[in-house]
């Protein structure tokens, strides 16, 4: 795992300022910075500080906004920054503030004046969040960002609060460092291995191979792996954390370790990000280490198949007839519309074997719904207004972007196939829509369901406000909060 940054808690130390090295950040609320801390560092600075804060540079600034005063006479730090941030702002915006330090880290580490500030745990995990940095192949500057010291008023009590977030923390960059991996390196295997290895967290771990796939019918799954040296497999990952014969709610992810498109193969431009084709079952697997972590009171299950779809002469070809492990049949259509053939049977073994109260399945499933939403939201499509409700509420409460889209029996309509069940891809228009109708026809009867496309989210070419350009873990904190609302007991 990438190493995240240091943040330790330490009760306000006035005295120590002159010699604090690295960068030193003042909160300043709209009235200005009222803190023992921040009058000092204005008295150090000759005043710079006052005089920044009764600028127009400052009042332009939006709360959770930041600003650079550099090499400030009267301190030996290279910077000190000024962050807006009222005391009885919201968690998200606390959050924020705490992604604009993250931003600005160095390697000389950070010093923050948050005394008495009553969101200062958010902070905290803002700035952990955006301090993250994938440098695991970077060989010339690979180096971890310096050590943060947040001064309080009281340390021990700030860590309690903080402590919840460090297993959310660990999750997202779980999610991330798995998104983020080469091909090459995170097979199928080795993908599996690094899930087994949580079974040092209490976690239960199982791991089925294509033998006991192919027992269990799960042909559309073995299909999609079966032109690739790599073999497929489906990992269970079981959190006991509930009341002993509670049913478990259910966590589905596709983990297409690289994606060709297989026989339909893809344009040569932008394959390399096939690499994150694995997105949802990144998110599966972040969000069980951190239920795992912080000792949720819930059952989950997450499920993951994994498998790699190349074009070897033992590939699937468009215009196969497949059966899945539901019964139905599927007319291979588009080989390049992989992910829910993955799904269908994950799902179906999901229902079969732990009848679940409910269940989220994540893919970077449709280039249809990048097309719809852009990066900004994932789409989210389900058959249930309880749970979907739930679920949009806690991805606003997060402040991941989520929008409901349509299901309807005219898009399932499209999936008539001439020879078979359905036909596992329809024409370009709705494209999202009707394949998570596909992804429905896989759904038991009264049990409420979600399908998450995170085709725009999962990984993004620039940065956001809590994760550098890469993989950004959307979806750790919707789901862990939609647990912890609905299903904890």
């Amino acid at each position: 795992m990438t190493a995240p940054v240091t943040i330790h808690f330490r009760a306000t130390d006035l005295e120590s300022l002159p010699q604090v090295t690295g960068r030193l950040v003042v909160l300043a609320g709209t009235a200005g910075a009222t803190s023992p801390g921040a009058r000092k560092v204005n008295r150090l600075s000759r005043g710079a500080l006052d005089r920044f804060l009764r600028s127009d540079s400052f009042q332009k600034m939006k709360q959770g906004e930041a600003a650079d005063l550099g090499w400030p006479a009267g301190l030996a730090v290279e910077a000190v920054q000024v962050v807006k941030l009222d005391r009885n702002t919201d968690v998200l915006t606390a959050r924020k503030a705490g992604a604009a330090i993250g931003r600005a880290l160095g390697q000389s580490g950070a010093t923050v004046l948050a005394e008495g500030h009553p969101k200062a745990a958010d902070l905290a995990f803002g700035l952990a969040l955006r301090a993250y940095d994938f440098t695991a192949y970077r060989t010339g500057d690979a180096k971890a960002p310096g050590e943060v010291t947040v001064m309080v008023t009281n340390p021990e009590a700030v860590a309690a609060q903080a402590a919840p977030h460090a297993a959310l923390a660990e999750g997202v960059f779980f999610t991330r460092d798995l998104t983020n991996e080469p091909a090459n390196v995170l097979t199928t295997t080795d993908f599996a291995a690094r899930l087994a290895a949580m079974q040092e967290l209490g976690l239960d771990v199982e791991i089925l191979d294509e033998d006991e796939m192919r027992k269990l019918g799960m042909n559309l799954l073995l299909g999609v792996g079966q032109g690739s040296a790599n073999p497929s497999k489906v990992v269970v990952m079981h959190w006991r954390g509930g009341k002993k014969d509670e049913a478990p709610f259910a966590l589905i992810g596709k983990g297409v370790t690289f994606d060709t498109g297989g026989i339909s193969i893809k344009p040569a431009a932008g394959m390399e990000d096939m690499t994150g084709d694995m997105g949802g079952a990144g998110v599966v697997s972040g969000v069980m280490r951190a239920l795992a972590l912080r000792k949720a009171k819930a059952n989950v299950v997450g499920l993951v198949g994994l498998v790699e779809n190349m074009p070897d002469g033992t590939a699937q070809r468009p215009g196969d007839v497949v059966s899945s492990m539901k019964g139905d049949t599927v007319e291979v259509i588009n080989t390049d519309a992989e992910g829910r053939l993955v799904l269908a049977d994950v799902m179906w073994y999901a229902q079969e074997r732990f009848q679940p109260v409910g269940m989220v399945e994540l893919s970077t499933l449709t280039g249809a719904m990048v097309v719809a939403l852009g990066h900004e939201n994932t789409g989210v499509f389900s058959n249930d207004d309880g749970l979907c409700n739930a679920l949009l509420k806690a991805a606003k409460a997060e402040g991941e972007g989520a929008w409901r889209m349509p299901l309807g029996e005219a898009y399932d309509a499209q999936l008539k196939s001439r020879i078979a069940d359905m036909r596992n891809v329809t024409g370009r228009e709705g494209g999202a829509i009707t394949a998570a109708c596909f992804l429905q026809r896989f759904v038991k009867p009264g049990l409420p369901w979600c399908h998450l496309d995170i085709a725009g989210t999962a990984s993004v070419k620039s940065d956001t406000t809590f994760a550098p350009k890469g993989a950004t873990g959307w979806g750790v904190l919707t789901l862990d909060r939609l647990i912890r609302d609905r299903y904890e007991s």
